[in-house]
């Protein structure tokens, strides 16, 4: 319930960090169904997409749907990249570089076992957030798609966190340099301690508090 209230701010956060400069306001017009003067439709589609990938994974989660596989991570980017990665839907089949970084991702031939080796590595951490946050860092790091790599990563992160009752992360588009900053040095290196300490930070305390309010009001109070 309190994601599905956010998802003007995670979308809006999320395309601002792409570069695409849509207001709050205009997001919130968008996600209601009124295009915005003055931007692209390839960005307005770039927000939509991401707003009906929300809807899913919400659905998902409801119907106990959401699982950490290759195939559903396919098909949520199947909507969330849709006419805005170079293919949508599935892994990528060649090489693709990462901007800033000397790091290559590995070949694409060796992706479908690195995702369940992911899976596997995440899940034995002991702390959710530590697994769900070298989700997003993995993915990111690995690039399993042409595109829209870091957006997916952040989808299965908070997808994993929700499932398992937990408020989800949501990057602010304000920290974007910090960010940036840390995923350069992280696709480098592959050391995910600074980058879990930065997400952590992301988190909305407000949110958490009432979550562990929840957690501890006694049963049926």
């Amino acid at each position: 319930m309190l994601a599905q209230r956010e998802v003007v701010a995670l979308v809006h956060d999320a395309v601002n960090l792409e570069g695409i400069a849509f207001t709050f306001p205009e997001i919130q017009t968008l996600l209601d169904g009124v295009t915005v003067g003055g931007h692209k439709l390839s960005d307005q589609q770039i927000a939509i997409n991401q707003a009906k990938a929300w809807k899913q994974l919400f659905s998902d989660l409801k119907q106990n749907n959401f699982v950490l596989t290759a195939e559903y991570a396919c098909k949520l980017h199947s909507i969330a990249a849709k006419e805005d990665a170079l293919e949508w839907g599935k892994f990528r089949t060649s090489g693709v570089t990462i901007a800033g970084t000397e790091y290559l991702p590995p070949a694409a031939d060796r992706l479908a076992q690195l995702f369940a080796e992911m899976v596997d590595r995440v899940t034995m951490q002991n702390d959710i957030y530590d697994q769900a946050i070298s989700l997003f860092l993995q993915m990111a790091r690995t690039q399993f798609f042409y595109d829209v790599n870091k957006r997916m990563g952040r989808f299965m992160m908070n997808g994993h966190l929700l499932n398992q009752g937990y408020p989800v992360i949501n990057l602010p588009a304000a920290r974007q340099l910090e960010f940036n900053q840390l995923m350069l040095d992280f696709y480098q290196t592959g050391e995910e301690e600074q980058m879990k300490q930065f997400m952590k930070s992301c988190l909305d305390q407000k949110v958490v508090d009432i979550m562990s309010s929840a957690r501890a009001a006694p049963s049926g109070a």
